[in-house]
Formats: structure tokens, sequence, C-alpha cells
């Protein structure tokens, strides 16, 4: 199988460098506001979705219980799976199921490393586009004249389930987030995107090659390990809100999101809590016009209190007792996927949902990731690079998690260490940061301190400026652990902070932003509580009501 895709001229949002006809995905899980044609916003971006509001503008119902929790986006597989669908059906749905390669960019992020039982952590990006390249998906979404253009990631969340499979962290990355976009290469063709010149729209990157240059440019930006995406299209939402028999949703006031010039999802709601499905939810999913301040980043809200309405509905009702309803709905949602080869099968989505739905709503936590306007666009803060660093190190958002226990002394390296004046050390100065520059002559500081401690080899590499936010030690090979762990203790360095890497040829010490002065290394006591600019939503909370504009309420 391989993925499907259109061509089109780029006249809605591709960087300044981008190729003027770029190969397109399938459209999926677009959640684009409105039929306007695009080609008029900043950057070629038409302004429909932006982040500011400063812009003009049953037999066995136990055990279905178990089976339809989270996520919505897996529903329809496990639905499948539930319901026996016969081998020649299972390969019809498998054959239902698009796929594209996982990640085109060059740099490679590590897959963290397991926990104590052998566990290791969950990634899953999903993505949507705001493509139209369907009949359905067209009437859904609008404005026939995108149909085939190259689309844009809209919707883009990084779904976290932890090692122990106790909780999941959820961060969404508003659609115009600023960043640069790394070389994405099309594996079909060898096709080569360049990297952006400079900083573009986050949403562009699902236009330089697929999916696939979407995950890449997450992991430049977190340094967060994708194990897998999915994309889900318009149907595939219609789809699974008809199949719950709704989701719940809440307003504080009447509302209808449409504007006198005719912007807007035509979300029309009264005042309070009410079941929404069809085409009605897709628009509460779309609505950007009525939201509060009628940014994108609250409409990521909205979309938050709706996953995290549907997980309880899944996990209270299992109002799926028809056969033919569990066999459409499996044929519409299979049909709505676009995949990585890790997830090209039924058998393999529903292994996922298996994991998925092993968290309880209680332990979930829905994030928007940290920003601040620049103009009409928005970029990451500091705030974001410590929301990041808690789903790097598997830490709960929801501030659950067991008291850790102090680090155990790790097992003896199985080479043990050479005599310190055989040890060769590069020193390196990792200290830069956002806010600051290097601090001058660090490497040559602690170049002398392991010279005076008898690490005669040592020498200090000047060419080098990194940017570390901890001192680090990294060794390439099993032989020159034992090294490594020695350079450490000598410093006072935790074994924590020494780490295998393929990236340098011999033991190599980067003295990070934790240490900038003094020769004495103080490890830094870690904050591990998710930052209140990330608007954490837990996913039991059934009290979220939307805030509504009001612009935008009727009476």
């Amino acid at each position: 199988m391989t993925r499907s895709r259109v061509q089109g001229e780029d006249t809605d949002g591709g960087a300044a460098d981008a190729p003027e006809r770029a190969k397109a995905v399938r459209g999926d899980g677009g959640i684009r506001e409105d039929g306007a044609v695009r080609g008029d916003g900043d950057n070629g971006v038409e302004d429909t979705g932006g982040s500011t509001g400063n812009e003009p503008e049953g037999s066995r119902p136990r055990r279905r219980r178990r089976v339809l929790r989270w996520t919505a986006v897996v529903l329809a597989v496990v639905l499948a799976g539930t319901a026996g669908a016969g081998y020649l059906y299972y390969e019809h749905l498998n054959d239902n199921i698009r796929q594209d390669a996982l990640n085109l960019g060059d740099s490679k992020v590590a897959a963290p490393t397991p926990n104590a039982a052998g566990q290791t952590p969950l990634n899953i990006l999903l993505i949507g586009s705001d493509a139209r390249d369907s009949a359905e998906n067209q009437q859904l979404g609008g404005a026939r004249e995108t149909f085939g253009s190259t689309p844009l990631a809209d919707v883009q969340m990084l779904v976290h389930l932890s090692a122990d499979r106790s909780n999941m962290s959820v961060v969404s990355m508003p659609r115009d987030t600023l960043l640069e976009i790394p070389k994405c290469t099309d594996p079909d063709d060898g096709e080569v995107y360049p990297a952006s010149e400079g900083r573009v729209m986050t949403n562009q990157s699902l236009g330089h090659g697929g999916p696939g240059c979407t995950v890449a440019t997450w992991q430049e930006l977190t340094g967060i390990h994708i194990d897998h995406f999915v994309m889900v299209d318009f149907a595939g939402v219609v789809s699974m809100a008809d199949a719950v028999g709704g989701v719940p949703v809440c307003v504080d006031a009447n509302i209808h999101s449409r504007d006198s010039t005719g912007h807007g999802s035509g979300l029309k709601l009264a005042k309070g809590t009410h079941p929404v499905k069809g085409k009605q939810a897709l628009q509460w999913l779309r609505t950007r016009y009525g939201f509060e301040d009628g940014s994108d980043l609250a409409r990521a809200k909205a979309q938050h209190m709706y996953l995290n309405s549907m997980v309880r509905v899944l996990r209270e009702n299992a109002t799926l007792s028809s056969p033919n309803k569990l066999r459409r709905l499996a044929e519409e949602a299979t049909e709505a996927l676009t995949v990585d080869p890790g997830l090209d099968s039924v058998k393999k989505l529903y292994d996922l949902s298996t994991e998925l739905r092993k968290v309880k709503p209680e332990r979930i936590t829905m994030t928007t990731m940290p920003n601040r306007y620049v103009g009409a666009r928005v970029e990451p803060t500091e705030d974001a690079e410590q929301l990041f660093r808690l789903v790097r190190e598997d830490i709960a958002l929801d501030g659950k998690d067991a008291k850790k226990k102090p680090d155990a002394e790790p097992a003896p390296p199985a080479d043990p260490a050479a005599p310190d004046a055989e040890i060769a050390v590069q020193v390196r100065n990792g200290t830069r940061t956002d806010e600051l520059g290097p601090a001058p002559g660090r490497a040559n500081t602690v170049t002398g301190l392991l010279v005076e401690r008898g690490f005669t080899k040592a020498v200090a590499d000047p060419s080098v400026l990194l940017s570390e936010d901890r001192t680090v030690i990294r060794y390439p090979s099993a032989d020159l652990e034992g090294d490594a762990r020695r350079v450490a203790k000598s410093l006072g360095i935790p074994a924590s902070s020494v780490k295998r890497s393929t990236d340098v040829s011999g033991v190599t010490l980067v003295v990070g932003a934790d240490w900038r002065e003094g020769t004495a290394y103080q490890a830094p006591v870690s904050d591990d509580s998710t930052p209140e600019s990330a608007e954490a939503l837990n996913g039991a909370d059934d009290s979220a009501c939307m805030h509504v504009n009001p612009a935008f309420t009727w009476s």
C-alpha cells in the first residue's frame, strides 16, 4: 500500500521556498473553519483560523463497555475486532487504510530508554489537514476552490502514553506556530524539500512531502521521539460522532459561529450542554469564530473538551449494538485513516487501542503548547520547553506520578575504567541558551579541573558551541562506558547524566547551562510541575464549558 496524493497549485500558504506544485497527502481530519478561498492571508495563507482575536474579522454490553474506550481515532478498528469480522472482510478493511512514511527528515531522535520493568512510552502524533480530496470531504469542508490543493496540517496533537501505561498526556500545537521546518525527502520519488528559510507556520509542514515531514518538524522542535502518526479526515470525525450517539459539549451562552462577512463554522447551539454528532460535531471541532478571543488557541481548548467527553461517553455508554452500524463505522473509519507502516493493519491499530484504553479518564491530561504572540502568529515560550521535557522524561502532567525513589547506582560497566591519566576526554561549551550567549571559557575551565584531577588527556574543543540545558557526558560504545562514568564521578556529575550516543567518537563532556560558572558542579533540582500556561484540562472534568464571545451570541 502506498499513500494517496493529489497535485495542486501552491496558492494557500506554502513557504516562499516551497515548490510551486507540492505533492499532497490525502486530507485527514481537516479543521478548517469556513469555505473561503485560500490565498489572501499573510505569507500566502488565508487567515480563517489564525491565532489572534485582533485580526479583522447489545448482546454483550459489558464486554463492549470494556472495549469501547479511548480513542476516537482507533474506535472503528476496535469495534471491528469486537464484531468478529471474517477474514476477507478483515483484509478488506486493511486495504482501506492508507499509509505513508513515518519520518522524512535527516535527523533522528533516539527512542527512550526502557524503565526498570523494561517498558517504554509511546508517542503518537495526530494530524488533521484542511484538504478536500473527496466529494464527501469537500461537501463537509466547503471551499470548492481548494479541491486537490496542497493540504495544511491545521490540527497537530501529540499523544504521550506513559511507559507504565498509568497516564496519558496530550500536547496540542497551534497551527500557526512559527518554527523552522527541516529538510524533508520524499521516499517515493526522492524529491527533496529544502528546509524553510527562517521560521514559517507549522501547518505548512504537511506540504513538504507528507505527514512524515510534520513528524520530523515536531521531533526537531521538541526532541521527543515519535513512534507513530495517525491522520483522520472530515468523514471520519462525522461517522465516529454519529456512532456513539453524540458527544456532550457545553457553551456558557447561546452561540452562532458566523460573522457579517460569512466567516465561521456555522455552529449554532443554545446555552448549556448538548450532544453533538454528524456535521454539528465537525462544526464544534472547527469553530474559532465565537469561542473566547476568536483564536486558534480557543479552538484547541474546544477540541480538548470534545475528546475528553468522547472518552467518557465510550466508557459509560455502549450505544453501538447493531452489527450493521459496527460494520459501517469500521468501513468509514478505516477509509478515513492515513498511518505510518507501524500501524498499517486493523490488528496493529487494535493493539494500539488496547494500550491506550488502559488509562482512565482521570489520568488523561490535555494541554496546549505554551506560546506567545508574534504579530498574528505565535511562538513557543520557555514553558513550552518545560512541557516538552516532562514528556521526554515520561513525567505525568497531572502530577500524580508515584514518588520517585532516588536513582540507584547503575550496575558496574562490563569494561572497567582505564587509569585516569589514560582516559581521553573532549570538553565542549554547551552553555548557550535562548536568552543568553555561551559563557566564555567554560570548556577551558572544566578541562583545567580535569587535568588537575589526573585526567591529563583532557582537551577543550573551542570550535563547537552547543546548547545543553544540563551538563552531560556522552560515550559512543560499551568499552568506553567505564571511562565516562569515572569522569562523571570525579566532577560530581550524576550517573543519570552519562549517556551512550553515536553522535560522539570518544568520551565527550558538554558543559551545560546549569554550570555557567564556578568549579563545583551542583545538579539542579528539577521542577516537574506542568506550567500553568499549558492550560491543562483533566480528562474526567465534565464541568468544562466554552466561553462564548458576546459578538457571536443570539437571543
